[in-house]
């Protein structure tokens, strides 16, 4: 946790331990996609099929949806806002796994991996987890997101819009106590851009927090073993961690 015009955080604890971090890899993903559109590689307003990638349950909105085409735009608003399943294979698709690690690389992204696509049956034959980071990789991320120094400000300002609508504030947003489904540009108070991932024995949250104190970036990531009923103690912890975010700001 830091601000985001200082340039070492406020706290850290484990900073640089490798962990499973969910749909938060996810984050790696957007920017990718921003950077493609910026460069005009990925024309936003080009509308991609859902038809073209297997069909995939769990969190997200478009599979619930009529329409099998959305723009480029509307699928990387769905996985910001609705960490959507199928929206992120539907941009990987476009993009591919290694181009996303491709362009981590020329935006300076160290820490943060997206391994594959989202399944329902991961087996043995597939990569373990959906992405891993260090909370500090996340952490230098969003703080560049927040600076608007990821790429340029235009690729930052487009993966800020991506996630400035996030319908999950249930980790460390949770204690600003904020309106879930109506919290982004023009509303009174704190303003939380932020990605979580959650998973059995994994939950993450990354984000930043913009006040009239300034810009309070955050990163808090748990693993456990999912046979343990841990995620009780996990969730308070969380939300301890935004309280804080809450007496600073």
């Amino acid at each position: 946790m830091g601000w985001a015009s200082d340039a070492e955080p406020l706290l850290e604890i484990g900073a640089d331990v490798e962990l499973r971090v969910a749909s938060a890899s996810k984050l790696l993903l957007l920017a990718a996609c921003a950077a493609a559109v910026e460069s005009g590689d990925l024309d936003p307003g080009r509308r991609l099929d859902r038809r073209s990638v297997d069909p995939v349950a769990d969190s997200g909105i478009w599979q619930h949806l009529d329409q099998d085409l959305l723009t480029v735009h509307d699928v990387a608003t769905l996985v910001g806002a609705a960490s959507d399943n199928l929206a992120t294979n539907m941009l990987l698709h476009e993009l591919g796994l290694d181009r996303v690690a491709s362009t981590a690389e020329a935006l300076g992204i160290t820490g943060v991996h997206l391994h594959d696509r989202v399944r329902d049956e991961r087996t043995s034959a597939h990569p373990q987890t959906l992405g891993t980071a260090t909370a500090r990789g996340l952490f230098d991320l969003i703080t560049r997101v927040a600076n608007g120094t990821l790429g340029d400000a235009p690729t930052s300002a487009r993966v800020r819009r991506w996630l400035a609508n996030s319908l999950d504030l249930s980790m460390v947003a949770a204690p600003l106590h904020l309106d879930p489904l109506s919290h982004g540009v023009g509303h009174e108070g704190p303003m939380v851009v932020n990605k979580t991932g959650t998973d059995a024995g994994v939950r993450a949250d990354v984000g930043f927090v913009e006040s009239g104190s300034g810009t309070l970036v955050y990163c808090a990531i748990a693993n456990w073993p999912a046979e343990l009923a841990l995620t009780d103690a996990v969730m308070q912890d969380m939300h301890a961690i935004g309280e804080a975010v809450r007496r600073l700001l």
